[in-house]
């Protein structure tokens, strides 16, 4: 019989769920918004730039917003006692977890720039930087995961 989720594995798995509903509920956002893309809409660098930069504070948002709530509904629900101090091997899971997200978000940052070393268009740059930083985001979360259940 497998274990139960530790708390941390519930606040990852929360955490990934919150990541794919963002990439989602943004896809969707700018594809009904801007249903009829043109060629000039996406080689506006303006228009591309500030549909980056409107995920960031959005996704921050919607992280705490969602973590608080489970913070709640944890402490609501179940006696479980939310863990205030971090040991040694969360910290340990932390650096290892990063160290894996940073590597996903380099390759894609280097594709994106070898994406106009080649000449291809503006907007896959920021394509492909937006889907590094959220597969960054996903491989964190799932290596935490990982070792949490099998140790680090």
């Amino acid at each position: 019989m497998k274990e139960p989720l530790t708390f941390q594995e519930k606040q990852i798995l929360v955490s990934l769920f919150n990541t794919l509903i963002i990439l989602v509920a943004y896809s969707y956002y700018l594809h009904s918004k801007y249903a009829a893309f043109t060629d000039q809409m996406l080689n506006d660098l303006q228009f591309l730039g500030k549909a980056f930069l409107m995920l960031i504070p959005i996704t921050i948002v919607v992280q705490v917003v969602f973590l608080i709530i489970f913070h709640i509904v944890v402490r609501i629900i179940s006696s479980e006692k939310i863990p205030e101090i971090t040991d040694e091997r969360d910290k340990l899971i932390e650096l290892k977890s990063i160290r894996i997200s940073h590597w996903v978000f380099i390759s894609g940052f280097f594709m994106a720039m070898g994406s106009q070393a080649l000449g291809m268009k503006p907007f896959v740059m920021f394509l492909a930087l937006i889907i590094s930083g959220f597969l960054a985001g996903i491989v964190s979360d799932i290596a935490k995961f990982i070792y949490y259940r099998k140790g680090v």
